[in-house]
């Protein structure tokens, strides 16, 4: 997808709608497919596609990348949720339960349940625009056993949030560069780059301090 977006960038059809040129089909696939399963680089997929908007003629394009990211986004947390919930009612769980919970360590899940329990369904928002903040407060809400109307109330705004931060990362990326595939390039490494950093933080704060030289 993100070959797809910077092709467009580099050759946008002058005569054909936002939709052709960033594949809005394949935008929402893959944003529901990262939220689903979270492999899919999701954030750099919206930052370049918002790109890609700011440098069509269309001035809705914009409104189009954030409407189909958010929705698509919402979708792959409620089917995940739902998943996961199968799994809590269960009383061998699930294997989309298990999975999730592998993918947490204790330590933290321990942190997003304390959160759940001050702040509620509202830890949402935050656990979406928080690298790698998502999957623990979704397991928190499962093991909390939160009802699935309470889930998405919280989630949807969640959504919008995430949306709109990581277009807002596409739009700087491309008022930047007169040319729409170098504010992709930004966009994108910039998204990576904060989404690595919880996992970098984690491997300093790990790191045995140097020895004094005697």
């Amino acid at each position: 997808m993100i070959g797809i977006l910077a092709s467009a960038a580099a050759h946008p059809p002058p005569a054909q709608g936002a939709r052709q040129a960033i594949g809005y089909p394949t935008l929402f696939l893959l944003v529901a497919l990262g939220s689903l399963i979270p492999v899919v680089p999701t954030g750099a997929l919206v930052s370049g596609a918002g790109v890609v908007a700011f440098h069509q003629s269309d001035p809705l394009s914009t409104v189009y990348v954030f409407a189909v990211a958010a929705f698509a986004a919402f979708l792959g947390d409620i089917a995940l949720y739902w998943l996961g919930m199968r799994g809590v009612r269960s009383r061998n769980g699930s294997r989309w339960l298990h999975r999730l919970q592998d993918r947490v360590d204790d330590s933290t899940l321990d942190r997003a349940q304390r959160q759940l329990d001050e702040h509620g369904a509202t830890v949402l928002v935050l656990s979406r625009l928080i690298p790698a903040g998502r999957l623990p407060v979704m397991v928190a809400c499962l093991l909390a056993e939160m009802p699935m109307r309470r889930f998405a109330r919280g989630d949807v705004v969640a959504c919008l949030a995430w949306a709109a931060a990581y277009q807002l990362i596409g739009v700087l990326g491309g008022s930047l560069f007169p040319e729409p595939w170098q504010g992709v390039a930004l966009a994108v490494g910039l998204t990576f780059a904060i989404a690595a950093g919880p996992t970098v933080l984690r491997h300093l704060r790990k790191a045995p301090p140097h020895e004094a030289p005697r």
